[in-house]
C-alpha cells in the first residue's frame, strides 16, 4: 500500500511542476533583436530538477512537452504543437530534459542540499538549455553559432544568473523540507 501512496504523491508532484512549467511559459517579454523571448521557463525547469531530482523532473519536463505537443498551448507566448518544437526556439524547450535530468542528478549527490550546491547544479543546467537552444536557433535559421550565442544566450545570461539565485536558495528550502516530510526520497 505503501508503494502505491508514494507513486500517487510523485504523480503529483510531477503535474505540480509539468504545470508550473506551462504557467512560467506565459510570462514572456519579446526581445526585438532575438526570436527568443525572455520566459521564466528556464526557472521552473531549475527549480522541478533541484526540488525533486533526476527522475521526477526528468518526467515534469516529458509531460509538460507532451501536454503542448497534443495541442494544448503551454508553449511560451500560449503556443502549442510539435512545429513549435521544431522551430527556432525548440532546442530550448527540448534542452529542458537533459537540463533537469542533470541538474536533479546533481542535487542527489548531497544529502541535503545548500544554497551553493544548488546554485552550481542549476548553473550547469542553464548552460545545457542554453547549448541545445542555440544549436536548433543556428540550425534552423541558418545563422552562424556566433550569431546564434549573440542572439539567443547573451540577452538572457543576466536575468537567468539573477532568477537562479533565487530559485536556488527557495529549491533549497523546499527540498530538504520534502526530505524531511518524506514526500521526496533520497539515495544513499
Amino acid at each position: 500500500m505503501k508503494t502505491k501512496e508514494m507513486k500517487t504523491k510523485e504523480m503529483i508532484l510531477v503535474s505540480m511542476f509539468a504545470a508550473l512549467t506551462a504557467i512560467f511559459a506565459q510570462i514572456t517579454i519579446p526581445l526585438p533583436i532575438s526570436p527568443v523571448p525572455i520566459t521564466m521557463q528556464e526557472l521552473a525547469v531549475c527549480l522541478a530538477a533541484a526540488i525533486l531530482g533526476s527522475r521526477l523532473a526528468l518526467l515534469s519536463q516529458l509531460v509538460y512537452i507532451a501536454v503542448g505537443i497534443i495541442g494544448m498551448p503551454v508553449f511560451s507566448g500560449g503556443t502549442a504543437g510539435l512545429a513549435r518544437l521544431m522551430g527556432p526556439t525548440g532546442g530550448y524547450i527540448t534542452g529542458f530534459l537533459l537540463s533537469s535530468f542533470i541538474i536533479g542528478r546533481l542535487v542527489e549527490l548531497r544529502p541535503l542540499p545548500t544554497i551553493r550546491s544548488t546554485f552550481i547544479a542549476m548553473l550547469c543546467g542553464l548552460f545545457v538549455i542554453y547549448t541545445c537552444g542555440m544549436l536548433q536557433l543556428s540550425l534552423v535559421t541558418g545563422i552562424t553559432h556566433k550569431a546564434a550565442f549573440m542572439s539567443g544566450v547573451v540577452p538572457f545570461i543576466g536575468m537567468a544568473i539573477i532568477k537562479i539565485a533565487l530559485g536556488s536558495a527557495v529549491a533549497c528550502s523546499v527540498r530538504t523540507i520534502l526530505i524531511k516530510q518524506n514526500l521526496i526520497k533520497v539515495s544513499g
